[in-house]
């Protein structure tokens, strides 16, 4: 079943249970794939569905962290519950040690020396880690490998 007609399907059902919060969740959900589709005319498949939800999860998580340090607790709760939620349909997080080994397989195969060839390695990593880890974090790890 592709990752679309899951989240549908799970749409149904949470009409059927009358899951209000669920609901307006994956409505969101269906909603940012839907706009994506009309605005590039385009069907997404399952890793362009995974690029939205990679997207609207960094977009909760910073919202998360801007109404915790603001001491919005109800807000930074909602957040919380929309977050679970995306991880439902997200694939499996990298740990660190994967992560690295990741890292360090795409530098040896692209044969990068050092910094300028940076964007070299994150254009091969970008597709094998979309949605299993913060892309901000894999720059980061990639920038201190290269510059060792």
């Amino acid at each position: 079943m592709s990752l679309k007609t899951r989240i549908s399907e799970d749409v149904k059902q949470a009409m059927r249970a009358r899951d209000k919060s669920r609901l307006s969740v994956l409505r969101q959900i269906g909603a940012a794939i839907k706009q994506i589709e009309v605005d590039e005319r385009i069907v997404l498949d399952d890793a362009g569905v995974t690029a939205v939800l990679d997207k609207m999860a960094k977009q909760r998580r910073e919202s998360l962290e801007q109404y915790t340090s603001a001491g919005r607790d109800d807000l930074a709760a909602q957040e919380r519950y929309e977050l679970e939620i995306l991880g439902e349909y997200l694939p499996e997080p990298l740990g660190e040690d994967e992560l690295a080994a990741l890292i360090d397989e795409v530098v040896s195969s692209s044969g990068a020396e050092g910094m300028q060839d940076m964007g070299r390695v994150m254009a091969d990593l970008k597709p094998r880690v979309q949605g299993r880890a913060d892309m901000k974090a894999v720059s980061a790890a990639v920038r201190a490998r290269l510059n060792a």
